[in-house]
């Protein structure tokens, strides 16, 4: 079904942080998790593996393990990562 392909959380992996160092808690921010569409908002966890936890205002059609997130303040790129996985 349709609806199925839709998830609001994603584990990113290999995430790099542009500034270097993550951020000490939740931020803010705006995602993509395919080159050719808008950023979407969201709020960014870091995790203590180095993993980051992406969770989405709405929910977002097919995030596929394999691609990258790529998070962004407005047009600034924060850093991304690799998808893991996604959570409904």
């Amino acid at each position: 079904k349709e609806q199925e392909l839709y998830a609001a959380t994603l584990k990113a992996v290999d995430f790099n942080w542009i500034a270097g160092a993550p951020p000490q808690g939740p931020i803010p921010c705006e995602a993509k998790i395919r080159y050719s569409q808008n950023p979407q908002p969201a709020t960014a966890m870091p995790n203590e593996d180095g993993s980051v936890t992406v969770t989405f205002q709405a929910p977002q059609r097919a995030i596929t393990p394999g691609q990258a997130a790529v998070l962004y303040d407005n047009d600034t790129v924060l850093g991304g990562g690799t998808i893991k996985e996604a959570f409904r």
